[in-house]
């Protein structure tokens, strides 16, 4: 995710410190993996430097000043433009997984425990996210669900996958 982008998305409802963007990205998309200060800066910096945003204001703090940031017109029409392309969709042609078993088959270890391993840890994934999925808000369920389609696409390949070892050896031992 564009950290960048969604500064700016946020930074459209008003004027914000450093601080309080980390603490919104963190509540809204940042929940599993929290931005470090200096990547908030560092960030902000860079807006800044494009002509993105512009500091709104300075005030006194405990500790270093705090600076205020608005959103530029370039800023919002970045935005816009952001939101009207499409993510390119990521069809995972050469992943690690099947590297790893195409591995296991030419180096005669058993693919099979490969797929097993892999399965066991998706299953148990699947099961926090759906603990998380019940407990959670709207916005947690939908990015669970996400996560949850993703990794029962994988499984149903892990299956595909096991009924076609022996096929696959033959191709990849020949």
């Amino acid at each position: 995710m564009s950290i960048a982008k969604t500064f700016l998305g946020l930074l459209e409802s008003g004027p914000r410190h450093g601080y309080d963007l980390k603490r919104t990205y963190d509540e809204r998309f940042g929940q599993d993996r929290p931005l470090a200060y200096g990547q908030v800066y560092a960030t902000l910096s860079r807006l800044l430097r494009h002509g993105f945003v512009e500091v709104d204001g300075i005030e006194p703090g405990g500790g270093p000043e705090r600076k205020r940031y608005a959103i530029t017109e370039a800023g919002v029409a970045d935005v816009d433009l952001w939101l009207a392309q499409p993510e390119r969709p990521e069809p995972y042609l050469q992943s690690t997984l099947y590297a790893k078993v195409v591995l296991a088959l030419l180096t005669e270890r058993p693919a099979s425990e490969v797929l097993d391993v892999q399965r066991a840890a998706h299953l148990d994934l699947m099961r926090q996210l759906t603990r998380r999925k019940a407990s959670g808000d709207l916005a947690d369920q939908l990015v669970c669900d996400h996560a949850l389609f993703h990794l029962e696409a994988d499984l149903r390949w892990l299956e595909l996958t096991a009924a076609r070892l022996d096929q696959l050896r033959g191709e990849v031992v020949a």
